[in-house]
């Protein structure tokens, strides 16, 4: 059975020669990602991809943080060029290998924003745009990132959300930092969620219909807090004296939890058999895409699709759901041939 591995993530060479041409040297947000040769070594690359035999493919995408974060908001509009121009070269170069990438652009300035949104889709031909949680502590329902959901949800391409959040967001107002890296392990996850929150509550996908958002790391905490999400938010506003929060569900063209249910996924969960099915029961069989956030494991690349495979593999669901989920859903979300 084929595999298409959904959300995965590189550093192509020149962009990541470009990006040490900037900053000099690894950081904490660079230096996870500088440490995995699997991030910038093609040939080590290919050789974890031969693990799983031919039939493993990869979807290509830039690391995170966002590009502004890398290296400043004036120079992620270069980043983001090289970034792009590298992954559709290398999908180019090895068909067999990359089917096709995810782009990733600036999104701090609106013009910059736009201009590289419309030129990777109606140029380079990206089957999608990563985007991340926040931008320099900006929520995704601002106005000033309108443009770019009209855009998407007009081109039919989906909107890949990755989540950001670093080691100065603190676990208590009163630290100036985040203890023993929580702001990864359930700060990205929250992250996740919340900025799902608010493109529902905003009435984002009532402005722009046919909006397809695929949420990283099975749909954050969501899944796992559906009765929190449908039944405990239908009381909205009853804990909140301040201001009338009644109005936000009234003005919603349908229940939000529908909304959250139109959300895809993939099954990028480190291995976790609970996180993967809590996922397609949530939002369903068709919109659970096979990813395994490669190369941050343990391994430096094979322990998490191995593991994910593992999962999927031993799991108690039809052999058609399963084709669905290595292959088919990316197909079809992602206009692969």
């Amino acid at each position: 059975m084929k595999k298409i591995d959904a959300f995965n993530h590189i550093w192509p060479k020149p962009f990541f020669d470009k990006l040490i041409g900037y900053i000099g040297t690894m950081t904490d947000v660079t230096m996870r990602s500088g440490a995995v040769p699997m991030m910038t070594d093609l040939d080590r690359r290919f050789q974890v991809m031969d693990m799983f035999g031919g039939d493993y493919q990869q979807v290509l995408s830039l690391a995170s943080p966002p590009l502004e974060k890398l290296a400043g908001p004036e120079r992620a509009y270069d980043l983001g060029r090289i970034g792009n121009d590298s992954q559709a070269e290398l999908c180019e170069k090895y068909p067999e290998r990359f089917p096709a990438f995810i782009a990733t652009v600036p999104m701090e300035n609106q013009e910059w924003m736009m201009a590289e949104t419309k030129r990777v889709v109606e140029d380079l031909g990206a089957c999608a745009v990563q985007i991340f949680t926040n931008y320099s502590g900006k929520p995704l329902d601002l106005p000033q990132f309108e443009p770019f959901f009209e855009y998407m949800a007009k081109s039919g391409k989906p909107v890949f959300l990755h989540p950001s959040r670093g080691a100065n967001f603190p676990d208590y107002l009163t630290e100036d930092r985040s203890e023993y890296e929580i702001f990864w392990t359930f700060g990205w996850p929250y992250e996740t969620s919340a900025a799902m929150a608010r493109l529902v509550f905003s009435r984002i996908f009532d402005k722009y219909k046919g909006l397809k958002v695929v949420t990283h790391h099975a749909g954050g905490m969501v899944p796992f807090f559906e009765g929190r999400v449908g039944a405990g938010w239908d009381q909205m506003g009853k804990r909140t004296t301040d201001r009338d929060l009644s109005v936000v569900l009234k003005a919603l063209e349908r229940p939000h939890l529908e909304y959250f249910k139109e959300f895809y996924a993939d099954t990028a969960s480190f291995g976790s058999t609970k996180a993967i099915e809590h996922a397609i029961e949530f939002f369903g069989e068709d919109r659970v895409l096979f990813a395994s956030d490669a190369p941050f494991d343990p391994e430096g690349g094979p322990m998490y699709i191995r593991e994910t495979i593992k999962v999927l593999d031993n799991m108690d669901i039809s052999d058609a759901t399963r084709q669905k989920i290595y292959e088919g859903n990316a197909k079809k979300l992602l206009g692969l041939k």
